[in-house]
């Protein structure tokens, strides 16, 4: 279902004569009327099978006498530096939190066994297991072909912080570095630098489920990969499915960010309360931008898109 925010000031009766009421009478219902003057104007371009059918003369849907008003959506703004980084991630306060707490094991377990169902992966040895959830205005397919976009140089991640590089320009194997040092992460090392001092983790793809599996009624497509070569030693999967209404999911499509791990792969300093919370306090801060800053970016490219 699509539901259009838009606004339109439209004149009682148009230059032939059709009445607003009539107009609207012939609306498709998943249209969303959202007040006594709202119309629909861009019909013509986004259901020309409807309109067609409407009866209506083109003067009705592209006579000058509707004059029309965007509810135009933006851009998020593009991070310059590693102050506005630090600004746009750590210290402005998201726009929605993000993070799924768990109420306890059971709950923790039944997410378990989701993810396995899902992707195969198993997460049940892993410590910290961390998953975002976000309500995105945009078919599931536009929001898995965003993220196919992704290359850490854009205004959803902290790229000055954290410097992204893809090997050969491709998302199969990525490395984060603090800093952006060294220049080049796939280049062979020599002394102190095969110590990978500023890297913060290396993901390697175990799958990319470009199209939804058989069977498969979530229409879900994912990024798996392997994480590893830094603090975190597990997991991590970029998931997009459409939204499943009995579970009172209003937008078209849902986005997750899951990782799970070990810190260094060693579970005895996972066990540890307080770097847990610390981790915690700092991902789910960073995570939080990310995931809204990424629903923005997909509504405002799907509005251009529409119109």
């Amino acid at each position: 279902m699509i539901k259009l925010t838009i606004e339109w000031q439209v004149q009682q009766q148009t230059t032939d004569g059709t009445t607003l009421k009539e107009v609207m009478s012939v609306l498709p219902a998943h249209v969303l009327i959202v007040s006594d003057t709202a119309i629909f104007c861009s019909f013509v371009k986004v259901y020309p099978p409807a309109y067609k059918q409407t009866g209506l003369s083109d003067t009705v849907f592209q006579s000058e006498s509707l004059s029309y008003a965007f509810m135009s959506k933006q851009p998020p703004s593009k991070s310059t530096g590693i102050l506005s980084d630090i600004r746009f991630f750590f210290l402005d306060k998201p726009e929605a939190e993000t993070n799924i707490k768990f109420r306890g094991e059971e709950d923790r377990l039944l997410y378990t066994q989701s993810i396995l169902q899902r992707t195969g992966i198993g997460v049940e040895d892993y410590k910290m297991l961390n998953i975002h959830r976000i309500g995105i205005e945009a078919p599931a397919t536009f929001v898995f072909e965003e993220l196919l976009r992704w290359n850490g140089d854009s205004s959803c991640w902290p790229n000055h912080f954290a410097k992204v590089a893809l090997q050969d320009g491709q998302l199969e194997h990525i490395k984060v570095s603090l800093f952006g040092w060294p220049a080049d992460p796939f280049a062979q090392k020599k002394g102190f630098s095969c110590l990978h001092l500023f890297q913060i983790f290396s993901l390697k793809a175990i799958k990319i489920q470009y199209t939804p599996a058989p069977f498969d009624f979530d229409n879900a497509r994912y990024l798996l990969y392997t994480c590893s070569g830094g603090y975190p030693i597990g997991v991590f999967s970029m998931y997009v499915r459409s939204s499943i209404p009995e579970r009172g999911e209003q937008e078209m499509s849902q986005l997750f960010i899951m990782v799970g791990f070990n810190f260094y792969g060693n579970k005895t300093f996972t066990k540890l309360n307080i770097i847990n919370k610390a981790w915690e306090a700092i991902h789910n801060r960073v995570t939080d931008h990310i995931m809204n800053r990424f629903k923005q970016l997909c509504e405002w490219r799907f509005e251009k898109f529409l119109f």
